[in-house]
């Protein structure tokens, strides 16, 4: 299992007219996405937006500049065990 968290702005919404189903959009997701993508498994990959956030509750290990689709590079970090 890999996990990717980036923190920020989102919409949400219900989606559907017969069946409902509730969903969250906009480019948050989509960094989050980018994160999990560049995970290794057993990780915890995060943005430094998030690292930012939880960097004095959580130790983190800096990962450098990853290239990500679409996205360019992002800084990104691995949460320690």
């Amino acid at each position: 299992m890999r996990i990717g968290i980036h923190s920020g702005p989102v919409i949400a919404g219900i989606i559907g007219k017969k069946k409902f189903a509730y969903d969250i959009w906009g480019d948050t997701v989509n960094t989050a996405a980018r994160m999990e993508q560049s995970s290794e498994a057993g990780k915890i990959n995060i943005s430094e937006t998030t690292y930012k956030l939880i960097q004095r509750k959580f130790p983190c290990t800096y990962r450098g500049k990853i290239a990500a689709k679409n996205k360019g590079e992002i800084d990104m970090y691995f949460v320690n065990d």
